[in-house]
């Protein structure tokens, strides 16, 4: 007599069903995207930001290692001709970006840095349009126009003399160089090379460990550096673990499901989660003219993606 088959257990099910759930999936990851500017703010006093982004970068190198080592080992050689471009990205996109993300955290909010970080599709529109000569409509434009005035918005917090007389708060001029390295690292994935998602995710994690460590170096050069707190280490564990492995698999996943465009549309949910985050967690005052930021970043991406995307019909 055959022996029957053992029945799933629950959270197998759990599991199986959760994978599918591309909705689910990039909610998810939204809310732990808008969750690491908090824990940005949260981090400073607490670990170097130069440290931070070497220690986030080694974990989930780990953590790749540990889950995805079968499918690394066997497409690793595929990137050998590509190794320029994978640490090009791997620095402009993890690296950079991140160093001037925790940087910044130490001049101005979680509330601006989460606002800020959703200008990037914008920003990726506008490269695509220099870089690969991407048709941008009327419409589009406006859209690029509005984000832009968020971004003003949000720098002069709302002050019209501070953005007349360029006294930007230097943290979010940093940040916005920073969406400016994303934004040319999300360009830069056109041309990624035919391996899994996960297997080039694995490669420029690497490469953003490596390249943070002469940023450490500097950083303990200059006297800046000190051991992390105990607050310093759960909040390593959480970033590396969290906001750099976890919902870059969940990501992975869920555009696997529904598509690069239509899983893009969901990061508009970051500088929503980001600033409600903040005032939950934080308590960070939350101004109109946050609202307005926000009002105008949202409704910039709104019209050029929905809108300005849109074919007129055909007669």
């Amino acid at each position: 007599m055959r022996a029957s088959s053992p029945r799933p257990t629950f959270f197998a099910t759990f599991f199986e069903w959760f994978n599918g759930q591309a909705y689910v999936l990039l909610v998810l990851t939204m809310l732990i995207w808008g969750a690491n500017a908090v824990a940005a703010r949260l981090a400073v006093g607490e670990v170097p930001p130069m440290l931070l982004t070497f220690l986030r970068w080694g974990i989930c190198c780990t953590a790749l290692v540990l889950t995805s080592r079968g499918q690394i080992a066997t497409h690793w050689r595929t990137l050998l001709p590509s190794w320029r471009y994978v640490a090009l990205m791997g620095t402009m996109g993890f690296t950079a970006f991140n160093a001037l993300f925790y940087a910044a955290a130490y001049h101005t909010t979680a509330i601006n840095i989460a606002i800020i970080q959703g200008t990037m599709p914008m920003l990726v529109l506008i490269g695509s349009f220099f870089f690969y000569r991407t048709r941008i409509t009327a419409l589009q434009l406006v859209g690029v126009a509005m984000t832009i005035a968020g971004i003003a918005v949000v720098a002069s917090q709302g002050q019209l003399a501070v953005l007349t007389g360029l006294q930007f708060n230097i943290g979010d001029v940093w940040m916005i160089i920073a969406c400016l390295f994303y934004a040319g690292y999300a360009l830069g994935l056109r041309r990624r090379p035919p391996v899994p998602a996960i297997v080039f995710f694995a490669a420029t994690a690497a490469v953003a460990a490596l390249v943070s460590l002469p940023l450490v170096a500097v950083e303990i050069a200059m006297g800046q550096s000190y051991l992390p707190t105990g607050k310093g280490l759960l909040l390593i564990l959480f970033i590396g673990l969290l906001p750099s492995f976890v919902s870059q698999l969940t990501f992975i996943q869920a555009v696997s499901l529904i598509g690069p465009a239509r899983a893009g549309m969901f990061m508009n949910l970051v500088p929503i989660f980001g600033p409600l985050l903040a005032v939950l967690v934080l308590g960070e005052p939350l101004w109109l003219y946050h609202a307005a930021a926000l009002a105008l970043v949202l409704g910039g991406i709104y019209v050029a993606e929905h809108l300005g995307a849109r074919r007129p019909a055909k007669a």
